[in-house]
């Protein structure tokens, strides 16, 4: 994140020739390749990547950077910047790509990083879906194999979900490209979207009869503003289109298909566009399901054969009949029921097995596949043996491998049921956004003419839907007409209904209590609240958390070491029984030493399970994420989990987050003759460019002082924001100062007593003064009041109790900062602290052993956001803010700190006790499947057992995770009084 800061930040100074440091220039080689003219080179577009480059100390390194990378072909230009470590260069993509440059670089002896292509659709993203990964074996082959694609920035592959989230460049591979590559790995992927798909449809059009009339549909849609791809598929009678909301929709698409065919053509939305999502997993369910069914078919009358039937005097004499030689029916019957057990519905397994050994990466399919095989053609032998020798009287073990695959494939059902439950918290999410919507039609001066029910997919932008009592909210949008109260609670998890009137905000899914609403569509689609807390709560189950990568490190030596421990096993009991180690006693009356040890040994191989470890921690994570944005705690990963565990240190911003964060104006004085209107008017067209809270608050005031809602302002020019210090701009060819006492002395403007006293009266009632200054000379001050919010006292309290230390940061003054603090019973306070010396702050707590959360609103906590540990967000506050953060509280309430740290403590405790019961349980089962308890309690675990108790333990960690679902915030917090009402 900080990179990407950096990197953001030197392309914003960028704009022009005065982005980087002082440099030389150098004379370049010729931009195009020899034969290629100016005309034919300038026709491409160029491409600009950013690289790190580290070990430049002087301008003459940057030189030699900047003269080497000029003499490629393709280069149009290159600037080096020594004191950022960094690089940009322009090019044309066709001649040279980013890789090249890298080494180019490298080789002037430099180490560079590409870290991005400036362009704005450089990097894109792509989910596929991987079907056949069993363990985590699995997940790092496809990990690794993506990751080494040329032009595949990040790839991560979650287990849980099966499915991958790659980011790469275009212009270097193709997502068909990437789908290959996962398929070379043996495995089947679909993809699932790309960063085309931002807005997206899918179409079915009816009665096309000619591959004409699709052509012609092709074209007309490619015609329209705004439609940025088509993609036809015939055989489905199927149009995909991505467009830009903001120039049309789909209502356009379906009317200009029925107009192009003379309305013989009908379109509709396709009908999967809803239930993709979890069809692939219910398929799977279907596919487990149906194979256990059939293994039990044939794997129940082998098992009573074998052990039920020898027993029953009658039905014992023909089982044990003989038809050749030593050759029983009874073993006729087992051979020819376990035969498609092991080849037809346990293929799965042999081609899990074949794809995992073909990359030297085997896996769980592996040791199925060598257990059963040693089970099954052990029986063969013996059976032969049996119909070609007089006297041969073996034990076949056939229905050790039919069970072993019949109870692999029920531990695998279980296991494919329990996961889908994971995933259920984006499932309602997805859900609730309403099936159709009320579209109004309204005459030019607005009013209702029509209105008519139609698909709520079929909403476009600027769109007026009309909601009544008890219906959903279809899109985002705001309130032109009506008023009524909402329940968010879905969304934000707020409890209390939120009023709603004109002018007001709204989110899709919301459900609208009581008055009917007219909401204005502003946001559609994939851009809508709802679909980018989706794709959050998505991108934080796919990203893994650290201690992931213990079982990752397990999983390369996990099934080498089985299979050797497994043959181990197998020889050494085979040895002792050949040497006569241990009495004949020991031997099952139906067996000989050879038969025992091979027990043995497949025993070991197949109660080996790498499984549970690899669904320890991203079930957990699943759900743990799942959980929090239900709560209205939108938690950004497994790192965010696990780093908000640790946390022993929370750092507070002051407004917005201690407080309210709408501060009013409580008090002026003026300090010479002027009418107060004139002097607001001057302060309110400085402040009206500013973004902060109490820029706002003194706006607001100013137009009460007006008596106009939405007045016009002087301009201001030559505007200047200085973060933590206040505003500076040119008004009415004055030069106007607005903020605290930094800011005055930084511009030499002199603080008449009168001001000082002010000041430091406003501070004794915990108010924040504002100096104005008028040409340099101080004209009044004003006071404003922050109110803190509910319950904050009561949270830096039980954060207390939870040997947790609360600090504030503020860029306010002294005065109202200790007072603020003093109130809510904090100890530590730090003022007039800009942006970046809260992120030094953060950094300085950090060095002292801490693990630091920082919670903030505005753009001025971003810094330290990215610095600490766990940035946490207050939903309300900027975009920017959001965005650097690893945790947004989208209820804004304090209270959800104590929730965010508890539930990522709760996780990982979960995770802890998933990795012990994992762990525990191959530690405990492989010794006791080797026979560690044999000679002392003749206690074996038969193979189909072990089988059993290794599905199992897959099974048991799911639902062990699952548990989390029934996840409930501290009892401490339940008694605190928000808003006047009581959060249940």
């Amino acid at each position: 994140m900080a990179t990407k800061f950096l990197a953001l930040a030197c392309l914003r100074n960028n704009e022009g020739s005065g982005y980087l440091s002082p440099r030389p220039h150098y004379p370049s080689m010729p931009k195009y390749p020899k034969g290629v003219t100016e005309e034919e080179g300038s026709s491409n577009i160029s491409s600009k990547a950013l690289f790190s480059v580290v070990g430049m100390t002087c301008s003459a390194c940057a030189a030699s950077v900047e003269k080497a990378v000029k003499r490629l072909p393709g280069i149009r230009q290159a600037v080096v910047d020594v004191l950022n470590n960094r690089a940009q260069v322009l090019f044309y993509p066709s001649f040279v790509n980013e890789e090249t440059i890298r080494e180019v670089i490298e080789d002037a002896g430099f180490q560079a990083t590409f870290i991005r292509d400036d362009n704005e659709t450089s990097v894109q993203i792509c989910r596929i879906r991987i079907q056949g990964m069993t363990c985590t074996s699995c997940s790092s082959t496809v990990e690794s194999a993506l990751q080494s694609i040329q032009g595949v920035v990040k790839a991560q592959v979650a287990l849980a979900t099966e499915e991958a989230e790659v980011h790469y460049t275009p212009n270097v591979v193709t997502y068909n490209q990437i789908l290959e590559a996962v398929e070379d790995t043996g495995f089947q992927a679909t993809l699932i979207s790309t960063g085309e798909d931002m807005s997206r449809i899918d179409l079915q059009v009816e009665g096309i009869r000619t591959g004409r009339s699709m052509r012609l549909i092709e074209n007309s849609l490619q015609a329209l503003p705004g439609v940025q791809g088509v993609e036809t598929h015939p055989e489905f009678n199927k149009v995909s289109l991505s467009y830009k909301p903001d120039l049309t929709g789909p209502r356009n698409f379906i009317n200009v298909i029925e107009e192009t065919g003379s309305r013989r053509f009908k379109a509709k939305i396709f009908p999967e566009e809803g239930g993709r999502r979890n069809s692939h997993r219910r398929e799977e369910i279907r596919q487990y399901y149906r194979s256990f069914l059939w293994s039990l078919v044939f794997t129940i009358p082998v098992f009573l054969t074998s052990m039920v039937l020898m027993y029953i005097p009658g039905i014992k004499h023909g089982v044990d009949a003989k038809v050749v030689n030593m050759l029983t029916v009874g073993e006729i019957i087992r051979w020819v029921l376990a035969t498609p057990v092991q080849f037809i519905i346990g293929k799965r397994f042999y081609s899990g097995a074949y794809k995992a050994l073909r990359l030297g990466s085997p896996n769980m399919d592996v040791l199925i596949a060598l257990g059963t095989n040693a089970a099954y053609f052990y029986s063969v032998y013996s059976v032969l043996r049996a119909a070609t020798s007089q006297g041969f009287k073996g034990t076949d073990f056939f229905e050790t491998s039919a069970m072993l695959i019949s109870f692999i494939l029920l531990g695998k059902y279980l296991e494919v049921l329990a996961k889908g439950k994971t995933s259920n918290a984006i499932a309602k999410l997805m859900n609730l956004t309403p099936d159709t919507a009320i579209l109004l039609t309204l005459d030019s001066e607005g009013n209702v003419v029509g209105e008519e029910e139609i698909d709520s997919r079929l909403i476009q932008k600027n769109d007026v839907i009309k909601v009544i009592p008890g219906a959903k909210v279809a899109a985002d949008g705001f309130v032109i007409w009506g008023q009524s109260h909402v329940n968010e609670s879905m969304i934000t998890g707020e409890a209390r209904p939120v009023a709603k009137r004109k002018g007001e905000t709204v989110i899709g899914g919301t459900v609208n209590e009581n008055g009917v609403l007219h909401v204005k569509a502003t946001w559609v689609g994939s851009e809508s609240a709802l679909s980018q807390i989706v794709r959050l709560v998505e991108s934080a189950q796919m990203a893994k958390a650290p201690v992931q990568k213990f079982a990752d490190r397990i999983s390369k030596y996990f099934v080498p070491l089985v299979i050797l421990i497994s043959f181990s096993t197998w020889l050494a009991w085979f040895l002792a029984g050949r040497f006569h180690a241990y009495p004949k006693s020991w031997i099952p009356s139906s067996m000989d030493s050879f038969q025992l040890a091979l027990q043995f040994g497949i025993s070991v191989m197949v109660i080996a399970c790498p499984c549970a470890l690899g669904l320890a921690t991203p079930t957990a994570v699943m759900v743990g994420t799942g959980v929090g944005a239900s709560q209205g705690i939108l938690i950004k990963g497994g790192q965010a989990l696990e780093n908000a565990h640790k946390v022993n240190c929370v750092v507070f911003d002051k407004t917005g987050t201690l407080t309210i964060g709408k501060p009013v104006v409580v008090n002026t004085k003026l300090l010479t003759n002027m009418v107060l209107r004139e002097f607001y008017e001057l302060v309110a067209a400085a402040e009206v460019n500013s973004e902060h809270p109490l820029a706002k608050a003194i706006v607001e005031y100013a137009k009460k002082l007006r008596d106009d809602e939405n007045p016009i302002w002087p301009e201001a020019r030559d505007f200047v924001s200085i973060a933590g210090h206040g505003v500076k701009a040119m008004v009415r060819n004055k030069e106007i100062l607005v903020g605290n006492k930094s800011l005055m002395e930084d511009h030499n403007v002199a603080l008449p007593i009168d001001a000082e006293e002010m000041l430091a009266e406003a501070e004794a009632m915990a108010q924040t003064g504002i100096i104005v200054s008028i040409n340099r000379e101080v004209v009044g001050v004003l006071a404003v009041s922050d109110p803190l919010k509910p319950a904050a006292q009561e949270v830096i309290s039980i954060l207390k109790s939870m040997k947790i230390r609360s600090i504030m940061v503020t860029g306010d003054n002294w005065g109202t900062a200790n007072s603020i603090a003093r109130e809510v019973g904090i100890e530590t306070v730090i003022a007039e602290a800009k942006p970046d010396q809260k992120a030094e702050k953060v950094k300085d707590l950090q060095a002292s052993g801490y693990r630091v959360a920082m919670v903030g609103d505005g753009i001025n906590d971003s810094p330290a956001l990215v610095a600490a540990d766990v940035g946490m967000a207050i939903g309300a506050g900027t975009d920017i803010a959001i965005e650097a953060a690893d945790i947004v509280l989208m209820k804004s309430n304090l209270e959800d700190v104590i929730t965010a740290i508890d539930l990522s403590r709760k996780t990982f405790s979960r995770i802890r006790l998933n990795y012990i019961w994992a762990l525990g349980y191959n530690l405990l089962g492989i010794p006791i499947a080797a026979g560690a308890l044999f000679p002392s309690t003749r206690f074996r675990l038969p193979p189909w057992i072990a089988g059993a108790a290794m599905a199992a333990s897959s099974v048991s960690v799911v639902c062990c995770s699952l548990m989390l679902k029934y996840y409930r915030r501290p009892k401490k917090l339940d008694n605190l009084e928000i808003r006047g009402i009581s959060i249940e």
